[in-house]
């Protein structure tokens, strides 16, 4: 189906060393540039020592959302190699951030480039690649009288139900996949008095 794409299922590391460098990497699921945020701000704190903290992400079900940071090496040495190991394993929603400890001798561009690349390869290596599945949320509000109606089609689909309030009015979070969102609403806007709102 169009809404699967491939990531990796947890956090994995990697590690590449040259002429004293040492070159750390750490792959992490994402799902929001929140969570990346958050994800580089605890690794800039817990290896606050090191010389450098670059890395580069992918978002999206095709990737269409990314970034690549140097973080003060050479433009294009660091965050380019890394995103480009993301992309040749055909992986998103994946960030990358690869700790550097400077060893004191000068690598050049070309050792960056091929330090960051191993680094990462290293990491993406070690992971277990799984298939995500890409879904959105709908709000979904009706008349307690269909509750019984709106439940059936919830069950019938298997679909992951949240913030549920029953009462004259009803009203429930769905987690739906992207590829049976039409399926879905077509079935509940069958039922009377079914409001459906995405809430993307």
């Amino acid at each position: 189906m169009e809404d699967t794409f491939l990531t990796i299922a947890s956090a994995s590391e990697g590690i590449y060393k040259d002429k004293g460098s040492k070159f750390i990497a750490f792959a992490y699921p994402v799902e929001s540039e929140d969570e990346i945020k958050e994800k580089i701000d605890s690794v800039r704190k817990k290896y606050f020592d090191a010389r450098h903290h670059c890395y580069a992400y992918r978002l999206g079900i095709g990737g269409e959302r990314y970034r690549a940071n140097d973080d003060g090496e050479p433009n294009n040495s660091a965050g380019k190699p890394i995103l480009g190991q993301i992309v040749s394993h055909n992986l998103t929603n994946v960030l990358v951030i690869v700790v550097r400890y400077f060893g004191g001798i000068l690598l050049g561009v070309g050792g960056l480039i091929q330090a960051y690349r191993q680094a990462t390869a290293d990491a993406l290596d070690n992971a277990k690649i799984v298939q995500g599945i890409q879904t959105c949320v709908y709000s979904i509000q009706f008349d307690y009288t269909v509750m019984n109606q709106v439940l059936k089609v919830v069950k019938d689909m298997c679909l992951e139900c949240f913030d549920q309030k029953f009462d004259q009015v009803c009203s429930m979070k769905i987690k739906v996949r992207t590829g049976m969102v039409e399926q879905m609403t077509g079935r509940l806007e069958k039922i009377e008095s079914v409001k459906t709102v995405n809430d993307i």
